[in-house]
């Protein structure tokens, strides 16, 4: 019989049949019933049918495990969320700031505090990505910037990140995704142990998670691309090589694979409080930032958008289709998940570029949200 996410299912399905994409993956929980839907093929090859357990390059949707991860090794005592980061990464003590974040890199001043792991989960640790051709740009593009993972290993990105200024002071503003990169390298340090181990003890096995982690090199994973101007689409070799096989640098940032069921079934465990104590779980899901700080996330995601611990948390109106209180994230890879505040999840995997920043997965959100009656039907 017709479960009850069949009328978002046929709109997936005319998607795909536009052209759109070769396949997609998409996952529901709508009052508790949890429904899978694959649709497609895996490339534009038609190589073979999209599955439900296919895996997924799921680029910044990686940054809610390392979330995660983080807040359990909080949750045990490994690390206190003002913990120093110099505590394990000696490269970033004594950090330099530019007097502005435009300045030529040996303009510098000393920074008013120390770098903390809250910094790293807030993405207010003062380095990362900047929009603007600034020296500080010109400096770091090549390893701090995504989609790919940097290509070098841990100590080489520690030792590359020292050498450069921080843009910001730490606590001044927001910038977007390389403190999930560094994050990386400290949890591994605060917990003696591989990074691929940790997510396997502290993500993949307490969440029941059989298909996430790193590439191993063993997947079969589906064609991912981008588009042309004239909407059509070409494979994105780049990203494709740079996730083949086991990585030099395990990133949280934007390295990891998963595929739909897990990430419903994280997302549930996360939002039921199953995993995580409730009070570190919600920490992780509300609003981190000041009005300074959230102006960078404006400048990515937009005004209705804050941060909590390596997640988006939506603080206004938004879409029509969302809600305050809403939390998840986007990857660049094609892949978007969201919690609602009842509990409701969304999610959905394509491996088709997102074409900018506020690049967005209207045909499967307005449809979600139709279906499950939010958005604004609620603001009548």
């Amino acid at each position: 019989m017709p479960g009850i996410a069949a009328p978002l299912w046929d709109r997936l399905t005319e998607t795909v049949q536009s052209g759109w994409c070769p396949g997609l993956v998409a996952g529901v929980r709508i009052k508790g019933q949890t429904e899978i839907f694959a649709v497609g093929s895996l490339d534009l090859e038609q190589s073979g049918p999209m599955a439900e357990d296919t895996p997924f390059r799921i680029s910044s949707l990686s940054k809610l495990f390392g979330g995660a991860l983080a807040l359990s090794l909080v949750a045990d005592g490994t690390l206190s969320l003002d913990d120093e980061v110099a505590r394990w990464l000696p490269a970033l003590a004594n950090p330099r700031v530019l007097v502005t974040p435009d300045a030529p890199l040996t303009l510098t001043v000393p920074s008013r505090g120390p770098l903390t792991v809250r910094h790293l989960l807030t993405f207010t640790a003062g380095l990362g990505v900047d929009f603007d051709p600034t020296p500080y740009v010109a400096a770091t593009q090549d390893f701090l910037w995504g989609p790919n993972p940097p290509d070098m290993t841990p100590e080489e990105y520690l030792a590359r990140l020292g050498s450069v200024p921080l843009a910001y002071q730490p606590g001044e503003r927001w910038m977007y995704h390389s403190s999930a990169d560094v994050l990386s390298v400290l949890l591994a340090a605060a917990a003696l142990t591989p990074l691929g181990q940790l997510v396997q003890e502290r993500i993949s096995e307490p969440f029941g998670l059989t298909g996430t982690g790193f590439p191993t090199g063993d997947e079969h994973f589906p064609g991912v691309y981008a588009a042309n101007d004239d909407g059509g689409l070409f494979e994105a070799e780049s990203y494709r090589d740079a996730l083949a096989g086991p990585p030099k640098f395990a990133s949280l940032a934007g390295g990891m694979v998963s595929t739909v069921p897990d990430f419903v079934q994280f997302l549930a465990g996360l939002a039921d409080d199953n995993v995580l104590p409730a009070e570190l779980r919600h920490q992780m899901t509300v609003d981190q930032l000041t009005s300074l700080q959230q102006a960078g996330v404006a400048e990515v995601a937009g005004p209705d958008e804050s941060w909590g611990f390596m997640t988006a948390v939506q603080t206004g109106l938004g879409a029509v289709w969302s809600e305050p209180g809403m939390w998840g994230w986007a990857g660049g890879s094609g892949t978007s998940a969201a919690v609602y505040p009842n509990g409701d999840i969304g999610v959905v995997f394509t491996q088709r570029f997102m074409s900018s920043p506020q690049g967005h997965f209207d045909f499967f959100w307005k449809p979600f949200g139709e279906l499950r009656g939010s958005g604004q039907a609620n603001r009548r």
